[in-house]
C-alpha cells in the first residue's frame, strides 16, 4: 500500500460535475493499493499518517500532527501509484489491486483513519473519473509505502 500525503490549505474532489468531498486546512491522501496489501498495511500507514508532525506550531516549526490540529482529511483512490514504467512508454498497472480486492481495503483505510482521528473523512469514489483540486501548503508532500517499513 502506498500513499502520497499532501498538506493542503484546501482540496476538493468533483465527480460528474458535482463536488463530492471538500476540505479546508488538512491532508489530501492519494491511496494506491496492491494485491498483496491487508489490514496490517492499513494500520501501519494510518499510524504514520496521524502521528506525522508536518503542521507548524506557534514558532512556525513543523511540530504538530493532524491529531493536534482542527484539520480535515480527503482520501482519493489512486491506482496509478503502482504504475510500472520499465518497458515502453505506456505504464503498466498490473501491480495495482483489482477492484474486488482494492475496494474493501480502500473502505477499511478510510474507516480506520476515521476511528483513529475520531472524525469523518471526506473521500472520492473508488474507480470514478475524479477531478481533484488542491492548494498544497508549503509545499509539503510525503510518500509512504507500507512495504518499506
Amino acid at each position: 500500500m502506498r500513499i502520497v500525503v499532501q498538506r493542503v490549505s484546501e482540496a476538493s474532489v468533483t465527480i460528474d460535475g458535482t463536488v463530492h468531498g471538500a476540505i479546508k486546512k488538512g491532508l489530501l491522501i492519494l491511496l494506491g493499493i496492491t494485491h498483496e496489501d491487508g489490514q496490517e498495511d492499513i494500520d501501519w500507514l494510518v499510524g504514520k499518517t496521524v502521528g506525522m508532525r508536518i503542521f507548524s506550531d506557534a514558532n512556525d516549526k513543523m511540530n504538530l500532527s493532524i491529531q493536534d490540529m482542527d484539520a480535515e482529511v480527503l482520501v482519493i483512490s489512486q491506482f496509478t501509484l503502482f504504475a510500472s514504467t520499465k518497458k515502453g512508454n505506456r505504464p503498466s498497472y498490473t501491480e495495482a489491486a483489482r477492484p474486488e480486492v482494492a475496494v474493501p481495503l480502500y473502505d477499511a483505510f478510510i474507516s480506520t483513519l476515521s476511528r483513529n482521528l475520531n472524525k469523518e473523512i471526506a473521500a472520492g469514489i473508488f474507480g470514478a473519473d475524479m477531478k481533484v483540486q488542491l492548494i498544497n501548503d508549503g509545499p509539503v508532500t510525503i510518500i509512504l509505502d507500507s512495504k518499506g517499513r
